[in-house]
């Protein structure tokens, strides 16, 4: 088993060896003897016994791909496994949306029919104890970390419910759940769609479509398409959904290789597109098809890029299985955008993308303009036709939100009031009770903090109201409204609230 596990460790180096550096077959057999004399040096001669599993798929093929760029990288039997259940766009959870903050976890909302729903998790209930551990000790990133241990096994929980001291038991059971890409829609105004894309799968598209023509199809004024945090996917559902707005022999992108000819895929004849007006909104982490899709409709001024500089992320990765159920995630080739922009940012010594020399240019063209004549920035990435920071807080927003007194004050609210319905608004007495609901938690503006930022305490409170007793959904509407970038595109469509 040791000596077949060598010899299949040495064939995927050859292999990977091969495929990345393209060398004449006398050298890299040259090579290959190098490595295998090295290993049979380092198992006959060293200290300790050496693990050949881990001398290889620890150390020499990853050593090998990391001299290529940051993207190439070995995949092993769990990596590639999981990598795999990645794809299949479902994952085991609970089926509960949950509000963290340092020491502390509420549940926001159940899905029906979910573990959370069967468990009898409440809207409102605080989740204190995880499989013994007490949440009150626990950062962010240690909370992120034992929610997702525990979606992996029955979870043993203690919760704090509004109202009631006692500790309430529950035990959930994770189940395979649905983890649909197209997360969010609703109208920002009448006849104006709001989309969310937070990945690429293969139904992206068609669900997109399917939503879109419910909403309206081409009744609709504009709609403005969410990308940010998308970090991307299956790049031909990136086609496909830039095809949903493009023109018949449209270019989409462009595939580059290191050595091979251009490659450029257009909308198919035959597909009807849609003819909405169109808002994209980026960030610094949409990436990859994502910014396929927002370089297409850039290029071609189907649609205004708003908010921030993206990703960079623009390289073809293929897959190949290895033997031992391993595989290598290789860079094969870059995408362009339709005017021949370089979606990856510059990466290496050489201010460039590592698939090509040091002595060529991997983006050889300077400068690069859309259909229409607009010039087009090209750094890497989409840079936005309107730059549009998100919005940040003052000290007395940041105190609040650190607090979670909104939060807390919708749970007591909820306690005394039913009927909540989609017009609720903020009364001007809740407010004084909100007033003094931070007095009480040594929370104490002053008079000019307080009046400036009115507008976005009543947001805030209606926000979470609404998220506990209508659903998040419902509640990402009352936030959109006062979102920059969301308003921003509004503006560019040429719809007002």
């Amino acid at each position: 088993m040791r000596k077949f596990l060598l010899m299949a460790l040495l064939a995927a180096a050859t292999y990977i060896c091969a495929a990345a550096h393209a060398r004449a077959d006398q050298t890299l057999d040259l090579e290959v003897k190098r490595l295998v004399d090295l290993y049979h040096l380092i198992e006959s001669r060293y200290a300790s016994p050496v693990d050949p599993e881990q001398a290889f798929y620890q150390g020499a093929i990853p050593g090998m791909l990391r001299t290529l760029d940051p993207h190439s990288a070995f995949l092993d039997r769990e990596q590639f496994e999981s990598l795999k259940q990645m794809q299949r766009s479902t994952e085991k959870g609970f089926g509960s949306v949950v509000s963290l903050v340092p020491g502390r976890v509420i549940v926001l909302q159940t899905l029906p029919e979910s573990p959370s729903a069967r468990a009898g998790l409440s809207p409102g209930d605080e989740i204190v104890a995880i499989n013994g551990y007490q949440l009150a000790r626990f950062g962010i990133d240690q909370l992120v970390a034992l929610l997702g241990e525990a979606r992996q096994d029955k979870a043993e929980l203690m919760v704090v419910r509004p109202g009631q001291t006692r500790l309430l038991p529950m035990t959930l059971v994770p189940a395979e759940m649905a983890d649909p890409s197209v997360q969010r829609s609703f109208l920002l105004a009448p006849k104006l769609a709001y989309i969310k894309v937070v990945n690429f799968e293969m139904k992206t598209a068609n669900d997109l479509r399917r939503i879109l023509d419910r909403m309206g199809g081409d009744e609709l004024k504009g709609l403005v398409l969410d990308f940010r945090g998308n970090p991307g996917g299956l790049v031909d559902a990136s086609v496909q959904m830039a095809a949903l707005f493009l023109k018949a022999d449209q270019g989409i992108l462009w595939v580059r290789g290191k050595e091979g000819p251009q490659e450029q895929v257009k909308v198919p004849d035959g597909l009807k597109a849609y003819s909405m007006p169109i808002a994209v909104l980026i960030d610094g982490k949409t990436a990859s098809a994502a910014e396929i899709v927002a370089g297409a409709l850039q290029d071609h001024d189907r649609a205004t890029i708003i908010g921030e500089p993206s990703f960079g992320k623009g390289i073809v990765q293929s897959v190949f299985n290895l033997s031992e159920g391993t595989a290598v995630a290789l860079t094969t080739a870059h995408y362009l955008t339709p005017s021949g922009r370089s979606i990856q940012r510059p990466l290496g010594a050489c201010d460039e993308f590592q698939l090509m020399p040091c002595s060529k240019s991997a983006n050889p063209k300077t400068s690069f303009t859309s259909d229409a004549g607009r010039p087009l920035e090209s750094r890497g990435g989409i840079v936005p036709d309107e730059i549009v920071p998100p919005r940040a807080y003052t000290r007395f927003e940041a105190a609040m939100e650190a607090s979670t007194s909104f939060l807390e004050y919708a749970q007591q609210y909820l306690q005394w009031h039913s009927g909540i319905t989609e017009d609720f608004e903020v009364t001007p007495e809740m407010l004084n009770e909100y007033q003094l609901f931070l007095s009480k938690r040594y929370i104490r503006p002053d008079l000019a903090e307080w009046s400036s930022t009115l507008s976005y305490i009543r947001s805030r409170l209606k926000q979470e109201i609404i998220n506990l007793a209508l659903g998040v959904a419902k509640g990402d509407e009352v936030e959109a409204q006062r979102d920059p970038q969301i308003q921003a595109a509004m503006r560019a469509l040429n719809v007002s609230n």
